[in-house]
C-alpha cells in the first residue's frame, strides 16, 4: 500500500508546542516521520538529545523515524551538528545536502532529500550506487519527468513524493524574517517563533505571494496533489509526504489516509479539507505548469 510519510516541522514551534504536536502524531496513520531541524541553526527550541527522544516516543509508536539535516550550511558548528546527526547509528537520515551525501555514504541506507536536485536517472543512479534506498522528487518536477525516473529508476529505491504543504522555493544566507523587523540575523531575537505558519507576504493588490521562514521563502499557496493519488499509485510512487502545520495538520493526513486506502472519493475528502488549509491549493508544477496554478482537469487524476 502507499505510504504516508510526515515531514520535518519548517518553521520554529515552542517546545513544548513541538512535543505535543509529535505526541497527536504518534495517533495518526502515518508510516514514516522526518523530524529535525532543516531550515536555520539559531532555532535551539530543541535540544539534540530531545530530538532523539521524540523519535524514541514515534519509534514506539510504531513509526519509521528518519532524521533530517539542514538545507543550508553555513558554519562549522553546522557542519558539526550534520555530522552528529549521520553518525547517529540508531536512526535512517535524510541528506538534504550534499556534505550530508558524502558523510552517509558506507554507513548504510539514507534518504535523498527532495532538495538534492535529482532531476534525471544518471543523477538518480548516482544516488543509489552511494547507500541511498529512497529519494524525494524534487518540488518542480512534473508527472511526465516522474514518470521516465521511475522507468529507469534502480532496483530496491523507494520514491516519495512531497503531495502537501507550502512549498520551499529557495534558501538564503539573509533571513527575511529579521529583516522584516529591521533586525540583523544574528540579532534577529528569534523572530520567526512569532509566526506558526511563516509570514505572508502579499503584493500591492493584498493577495497573498510568497511566505517568509528565516532563510527560506515559501509558496504561499498550499501544494496538494490529494486529487493525483491514484496517479501517483499508478506511477509506482511507495510514499507521499505530507509537510506539518501549526493546525489540523492531523485532519490533512487523515485526508490523505481515506482517498489512499479508498474510502473516501478525493473530490469529498478535497472539498473537507478546505477548512483545515491556511491558504487556497495550487499543484501547477506537477503538470508542467506555473507552480502556483491549480489543474482540476480529472482525467489526470
Amino acid at each position: 500500500m502507499l505510504k504516508l510519510a510526515l515531514g520535518p516541522i519548517l518553521y520554529y514551534w515552542p517546545r513544548d508546542t513541538v512535543f505535543a504536536f509529535y505526541d497527536k502524531i504518534a495517533a495518526t496513520p502515518v508510516d514514516i516521520v522526518y523530524i529535525g531541524e532543516t531550515v536555520c541553526s539559531r532555532r535551539h527550541e530543541l535540544r539534540p538529545s530531545e530530538w532523539l527522544q521524540v523519535a524514541e516516543t514515534l519509534t514506539a509508536a510504531g513509526k519509521q523515524v528518519v532524521l533530517s539535516t539542514q538545507v543550508l550550511l553555513e558554519s562549522g558548528s553546522d557542519l558539526s551538528t550534520m555530522r552528529r546527526i549521520t553518525d547517529n547509528g540508531r536512526f535512517m537520515v535524510e541528506a538534504n545536502d550534499m556534505g550530508a551525501v558524502s558523510c552517509l555514504t558506507g554507513k548504510g541506507a539514507f534518504v535523498a532529500g527532495p532538495h538534492l536536485n535529482i532531476y534525471n536517472p544518471p543523477t538518480l543512479e548516482l544516488m543509489a550506487s552511494l547507500g541511498a534506498s529512497r529519494w524525494v522528487m524534487p518540488l518542480e518536477m512534473d508527472a511526465n519527468s516522474l514518470a521516465i525516473m521511475q522507468e529507469t529508476r534502480p532496483a530496491g529505491l523507494e520514491t516519495e513524493v512531497f503531495a502537501y504543504g507550502r512549498m520551499a522555493l529557495a534558501f538564503s544566507a539573509r533571513c527575511f524574517t529579521a529583516r522584516h523587523r529591521n533586525l540583523e540575523k544574528d540579532h534577529c531575537q528569534f523572530s520567526c517563533i512569532a509566526h506558526p505558519d511563516g509570514l505572508t507576504l502579499k503584493t500591492k493588490e493584498g493577495l497573498p505571494f510568497l511566505v517568509l521562514n528565516g532563510i527560506q521563502t515559501q509558496s504561499s499557496l498550499v501544494y496538494n496533489l490529494l486529487g493525483q493519488v491514484k496517479q501517483m499509485q499508478a506511477l509506482g510512487v511507495d510514499i507521499l509526504r505530507v509537510s506539518p502545520q501549526s493546525a489540523h495538520t492531523e485532519e490533512i493526513i487523515g485526508a490523505f489516509d481515506s482517498v489512499r486506502t479508498e474510502r473516501v472519493a478525493a473530490e469529498e475528502a478535497a472539498a473537507a479539507m478546505q477548512q483545515w488549509m491556511p491558504e487556497e491549493s495550487c499543484n501547477g508544477y506537477w503538470f508542467g505548469q506555473p507552480g502556483q496554478s491549480l489543474n482540476t482537469d480529472r482525467s489526470y487524476a
